[in-house]
């Protein structure tokens, strides 16, 4: 039977992956910096894997800032776009079941959308993100490469990086442990080891973009959060989301496959064809 196939071009990767009896399969990740050569990258690379031919896809779906380089349908066979952030929450509802909640993109810079059966509606974002996480640690520790930031971060202590509540305050605030930041590298340190500031611009990034999540959810009133894009692929990501979920009674979900539920939701999504 015929598959459909979502494409997510971003700025620096390019994911794919394949929808079929409304089962996804075959996730993929291409790394290039021009979105044409990424999009037919990666969907070669996605066809020879899985040992597909051109007759066996029905449509292609393609969102992502990348895509605006599309202006013809790929291989002659029929080729949609689809908005971005429709492409997010459709994306993010999908993977994990829920019938509403606020999808989180991490990426570049972060976006957050709030999705139900009904759709899905941009409500903001922030230029936090992987950007950040890299700015930073390019700056403060000359590391460029997220794996070498992860690595580096492996045990840190916030304690010598962050202000805390204990730090501040002798008596216990209702709802609000001691160990919770009031003010992220407000109290770095002499001796803080390159460890200790790796964790601190993970826990920096990672808290804002949590908080900021959580803001929506009470607005939206919903206690679910989907978290999805490259970032959730950061190991100490987990902690730091786990202890804003316990402080804030809210739940974080983050599916299999979150760093492809962008070009997910546009293989789920209608569009109007390009032309061949």
């Amino acid at each position: 039977m015929s598959r459909i196939i979502g494409i997510d071009v971003g700025g620096s990767t390019t994911k794919i992956v394949g929808l079929h009896e409304n089962n996804i399969f075959s996730p993929l990740l291409v790394k290039a910096n021009d979105p044409i050569a990424s999009i037919y990258g990666a969907f070669g690379k996605f066809m020879s894997e899985n040992k597909l031919s051109l007759k066996d896809i029905n449509r292609v779906m393609v969102t992502g800032a990348g895509s605006s380089y599309i202006s013809e349908a790929l291989y002659g066979i029929p080729t949609g776009k689809v908005d971005e952030f429709h492409a997010i929450g459709k994306g993010g509802l999908f993977l994990t079941k829920l019938d509403r909640a606020i999808i989180v993109s991490m990426g570049t810079g972060t976006a957050y959308v709030i999705a139900d059966r009904c759709g899905e509606k941009h409500i903001g974002g922030t230029g936090v993100g992987g950007g950040t996480l890299l700015g930073l640690s390019n700056k403060m520790l000359n590391i460029r490469h997220f794996d070498d930031l992860i690595e580096m971060a492996q045990g840190g202590n916030l304690a010598n990086i962050d202000l805390h509540i204990s730090d501040i305050m002798k008596n216990k605030l209702e709802n609000l442990p001691p160990e919770i930041t009031a003010s992220n590298f407000g109290k770095i340190s002499d001796l803080a080891t390159k460890a200790d500031t790796a964790l601190g611009i993970i826990n920096l990034v990672f808290q804002t973009i949590g908080t900021i999540a959580i803001f929506a959810s009470r607005i939206h009133d919903t206690k679910d959060i989907v978290l999805t894009g490259n970032l959730t692929n950061v190991p100490q990501s987990r902690d730091i989301f786990d202890a804003l979920q316990r402080l804030y009674q809210v739940r974080f979900h983050i599916p299999d496959n979150a760093e492809f539920a962008t070009a997910t939701g546009a293989a789920l999504l209608p569009a109007g064809e390009l032309p061949a």
